[in-house]
């Protein structure tokens, strides 16, 4: 029912029109925060066109953090690691490289990264921050581990839908496999770290944690695979040896692995 000429309607039905005119155009974050937004704008006296700008720019930032949060989820990492709790001076890389790592730039030109190293020197932590900060900055993040690849070989095998199914996951901005070499590599894993790296090759990042530097693959699977594999993998690739003691037992030995018992 419309109002009668030049009677304005009370605050609060207005406020529940304009909550409702959200839901409608989903503007879900204008509808969280319009009514602070609105004694904000009053108290200070606000410009219309202040007003507007800032629900609109509620809005805005509400949906980005909503879609790096979309995309840090179906990234998959593994344990939240970021660079929040990366220490550079316990890493052996040299710092300039880390912050080389850090700023992405191989990644705009389809270059991979591998780290090669001991257990406990830092690899699978380096990737998980610089992955997350990948979808920071907007991109697209997957990770997976051996195992994990040769699971999708598995699955897709039944359909003959293998090659279509890498040639999705190649598309993603950074892929990132984890632990190569730390356990025994079945032949459908290796058959599926091939196909990813053949479908990324020259048109997206990869990085690889590894126990053993690529030209040692030849151990893990069979010859022919190995030597395709690391072809097309190294061609554009960043090699970052680790070295040094395990972080995780110096700390466990220092008794920072664990929060102390209380007497």
């Amino acid at each position: 029912m419309s109002r009668p000429a030049g009677i304005a309607p009370p605050a609060e039905a207005t406020l529940d029109e304009v909550v409702a005119l959200c839901r409608r155009l989903r503007l879900k974050y204008v509808r969280e925060q319009v009514a602070e937004v609105l004694l904000t704008a009053r108290a200070q006296r606000w410009d219309p066109t202040e007003l507007l700008r800032n629900l609109l720019l509620a809005e805005a930032e509400g949906r980005d953090r909503s879609t790096i949060e979309a995309k840090r989820k179906k990234a998959h990492f593994p344990a939240g690691k970021t660079f929040d709790t990366w220490v550079e001076s316990r890493s052996s890389i040299p710092a300039a490289a880390q912050r080389s790592l850090r700023s992405l730039e191989w990644t705009s030109r389809a270059e991979n990264l591998v780290v090669a190293g001991p257990s406990g020197t830092g690899k699978s932590h380096l990737l998980e921050a610089i992955g997350h900060a990948a979808v920071e900055q907007g991109l697209t993040v997957a990770w997976f581990s051996v195992e994990d690849l040769g699971a999708i070989v598995r699955r897709h095998r039944v359909d003959d839908t293998v090659s279509k199914t890498f040639a999705a996951l190649g598309a993603v901005t950074l892929t990132v496999v984890d632990d190569i070499g730390l356990l025994p590599i079945s032949q459908d894993a290796a058959e599926g770290l091939y196909r990813l790296v053949d479908a990324s090759y020259e048109r997206r990042s990869l990085a690889l944690s590894s126990n053993l530097h690529p030209s040692g693959f030849d151990q893990l699977m069979d010859k022919t695979i190995a030597s395709a594999l690391v072809d097309r993998l190294m061609h554009h690739a960043h090699v970052i040896m680790t070295e040094g003691e395990s972080v995780r037992l110096a700390d466990a030995l220092s008794g920072k692995g664990v929060v102390p018992f209380i007497d």
